[in-house]
């Protein structure tokens, strides 16, 4: 089973415990506001993401993360990496993400999980490349991307939604310099 541990999170697979936890994150119009088209999710729906998350994990040998605290055990939130099938251009690609409950905000988790999930797809995983996708706006999101080393690739419209976006991108060797 792939873990991570950082100083003060664990990246992990998915389990059933995890699941009301995640569904009252992806319940909060706030959290939710720059996921996917802004819907909330109810319990089923988090479930039928999970199961997604899971499968791409067995077809891709990555997937999202669990993240849980180390010091309480208590789910933060999601990250980890996908490919945006819903962004044709951009493929072939990897994208990493991440999803924080609003009470663990501006605490520095999405950074500390984001870089080690950005650490395990290009050295664990051999990935010469990953993105990330954002909405103008999103400035908490944007700050990590910085944090990561990640520069703007382009900007481009949602296929289906038709708001704008922007594609980041980080290579090997800038990750390594």
């Amino acid at each position: 089973m792939t873990e991570i541990h950082t100083p003060r999170l664990l990246l992990r697979r998915w389990d059933d415990d995890d699941l009301v936890p995640l569904a009252e994150i992806t319940a909060d119009p706030y959290v939710m506001r720059w996921v996917g088209d802004g819907s909330v999710l109810d319990l089923e729906q988090t479930a039928e993401a999970v199961e997604r998350w899971e499968e791409e994990w067995d077809e891709e040998g990555f997937g999202l993360f669990a993240v849980e605290l180390l010091g309480s055990g208590e789910l933060a939130g999601v990250t980890g990496l996908s490919v945006p099938e819903f962004l044709p251009e951009v493929l072939p690609a990897v994208a990493i993400s991440w999803q924080f409950g609003a009470q663990f905000w501006g605490q520095g988790y999405a950074s500390e999980a984001a870089q080690a999930t950005l650490e395990f797809a290009l050295q664990d995983r051999g990935l010469d490349r990953v993105i990330s996708i954002t909405r103008p706006g999103d400035d908490a999101s944007e700050n990590v991307i910085r944090k990561l080393g990640m520069t703007e690739d382009r900007e481009t419209t949602h296929p289906v939604h038709g708001f704008p976006l922007r594609v980041h991108h980080i290579d090997l060797t800038e990750f390594e310099a």
